[in-house]
């Protein structure tokens, strides 16, 4: 499974793509989690689906000081793009 995640709320510059990294790789996932310029998140992620729905449930919590406003979840069919889960930059 794949999913696309999108969060908004304060979540740059508090630790929140290092959080993601750090569970996402705990769960085996594979994918990618990036700043974007407007001031959200991305996620990318590929593996098994309930392991995604923890990545989420943990993505809606953040690291203690991001405040996590909105988490949107497009889910997809697995392209097996990834290998491993990465952050990336801009």
């Amino acid at each position: 499974m794949r999913a696309h995640i999108i969060v908004s709320g304060i979540v740059q510059g508090v630790g929140f793509r290092y959080f993601i990294y750090r569970k996402a790789v705990e769960l085996g996932l594979r994918g990618y989690v990036k700043n974007l310029f407007d001031g959200n998140v991305e996620i990318v992620v590929e593996g098994e689906k309930d392991k995604i729905q923890i990545l989420i449930e943990h993505a809606k919590i953040g690291p203690r000081l991001a405040y996590v406003k909105d988490v949107k979840v497009d889910w997809e069919e697995d392209k097996n793009e990834f290998i491993d889960f990465q952050i990336k930059g801009w």
